[in-house]
């Protein structure tokens, strides 16, 4: 089944056109980023260490719009890429930690969304917020660990 993937002409064509693969390459890698800073900022915030004078519900409704149109691209250009050696991938356990972290962690992000609207309008932000948002940020520097790490694993990229 995933052989048949990268067989697939778009897939060749992408694949074997450096510079097609090295825009996705770059977008996934970008919009990763710009996710993942995104709801940093916000955890940082919830757990009191960053933009104290900015309101949890406020900095959160400005951030999460643009961090999950980050996510949805940074999904996109993922699978572009993963399409391209999919038979490799697929079967790699350590790619499949990866997604179950990136799906672990996407789930804490969404948490810590629909939270600040509600942790911000308490006097003080519960300790259980800043648990959450603390294991947030760390669910996330745990997703790009395992993510740099795959290729040199699994002997694969």
């Amino acid at each position: 089944m995933w052989e048949a993937l990268e067989q697939t002409g778009w897939v060749k064509t992408l694949g074997s056109t450096g510079w097609m693969y090295s825009t996705v390459s770059v977008t996934h890698y970008l919009t990763m980023f710009w996710f993942i800073g995104s709801v940093a900022v916000v955890d940082l915030r919830v757990m009191g260490l960053v933009a104290r004078r900015r309101g949890v519900g406020e900095l959160a409704e400005q951030l999460f719009p643009w961090a999950w149109i980050g996510f949805t691209f940074a999904v996109i250009s993922g699978f572009l890429m993963f399409a391209t050696d999919a038979g490799d991938w697929a079967p790699s356990k350590v790619f499949h930690v990866k997604l179950t972290l990136i799906v672990v962690s996407a789930l804490f992000a969404f948490i810590v969304q629909r939270g600040s609207r509600k942790w911000a309008l308490d006097p003080e932000i519960p300790r259980a917020a800043k648990i959450i948002a603390l294991l947030s940020l760390l669910l996330w520097v745990a997703t790009i660990l395992s993510a740099s790490e795959i290729p040199a694993l699994e002997g694969l990229g």
